[in-house]
């Protein structure tokens, strides 16, 4: 087997074992890695869940890794972008809650309020979801080169 299947199906197994862990809301989730700043296992069980998605796909379609058209350089572009999103989405959602747990409040300020709150979701809703438009695209793309050449 080589590095290419290795590292893709490393990614996939992270992925689905982060997936039952959250689906299933483990107590691993809130097991505390450090106790000040309190920071759960769970920030980085996600993570790595969150890293996981676009680089199943990276790392699952060698058009995305070596693109040669020009729709799936930009493909592969968006897809590094998100990719990069991914890396920094920790970093990102503690400037957004100023915490590890990610915790919200009511206040009226931006960081911990609402507003940090609902950017925060929409990150973390827009790396799998994205990733995901990414891979369809490419499938698309794919399918219709093949159906192209057979005809």
């Amino acid at each position: 087997m080589n590095k290419r299947r290795i590292r893709f199906w490393a990614s996939l197994v992270v992925l689905m074992i982060v997936l039952v862990l959250l689906y299933t809301g483990s107590p691993l989730l809130e097991y505390s890695l450090k106790d000040t700043p309190y920071i759960p296992a769970g920030t980085l069980i996600t993570w790595l869940g969150m890293t996981a998605v676009p680089l199943s796909v990276y790392w699952g379609c060698k058009g995305l890794r070596e693109p040669k058209a020009t729709i799936r350089k930009y493909l592969a572009a968006f897809l590094k972008l998100i990719l990069l999103l991914a890396v920094l989405w920790a970093p990102i959602c503690f400037l957004l809650a100023g915490n590890w747990a990610y915790n919200f409040s009511e206040s009226s300020g931006f960081q911990g309020g609402q507003e940090a709150m609902r950017w925060f979701w929409r990150l973390s809703y827009s790396i799998p979801i994205a990733s995901l438009l990414v891979l369809i695209a490419y499938c698309v793309l794919a399918l219709t080169q093949k159906l192209g050449r057979n005809s």
